[in-house]
């Protein structure tokens, strides 16, 4: 049996985007892939965020936000880092890893509006999110394969 890849998703709070990220990557490759989340500080899960995912089919009421602290000493085949925050900061102070990525999503916490419109940009993001998933992981995708001959990760902003 083959080895399932460790992916982290990382954002300033571990409240949407990265578990938004975390709940995609389990439903679409979990027979291949170990997800999980984690934030520079913790706060908690958005309700937000779990009502649009349950939408998509993808229920995160269980999650719970955890600082990257909690990952010290895991190794992970690959970080990614969701946010211009958590790019910034030094690979010394994230969980190891193979190959590290950055992407960015906009915080749909930082949304104002009414309920309806908070609503829509939080659906925005999730759809961004799992468009990008899919990409990166689905079929024909490099990231979600164990095999080390598959191209590295882009490039990221994160300091050594």
């Amino acid at each position: 049996m083959e080895r399932k890849r460790k992916v982290i998703f990382i954002c300033s709070r571990n409240a949407a985007r990265s578990q938004m990220a975390e709940g995609f990557l389990r439903a679409l490759n979990g027979d291949t892939c170990e997800a999980a989340s984690a934030g520079l500080r913790s706060f908690r899960v958005s309700r937000t965020a779990i009502r649009v995912m349950k939408e998509a089919g993808i229920d995160i009421s269980a999650h719970r936000s955890k600082p990257v602290s909690e990952y010290e000493g895991t190794h992970f085949d690959l970080v990614v880092s969701l946010c211009g925050e958590a790019a910034c900061i030094p690979r010394s102070l994230l969980p190891p890893g193979d190959e590290y990525l950055h992407t960015e999503f906009p915080d749909p916490e930082n949304f104002r509006g009414d309920e309806e419109e908070i609503l829509e940009a939080y659906r925005d993001v999730r759809d961004r999110i799992a468009s990008w998933i899919t990409e990166q992981f689905g079929p024909g995708g490099s990231r979600g394969k164990t095999d080390p001959s598959s191209p590295t990760a882009t490039p990221d902003l994160q300091k050594t």
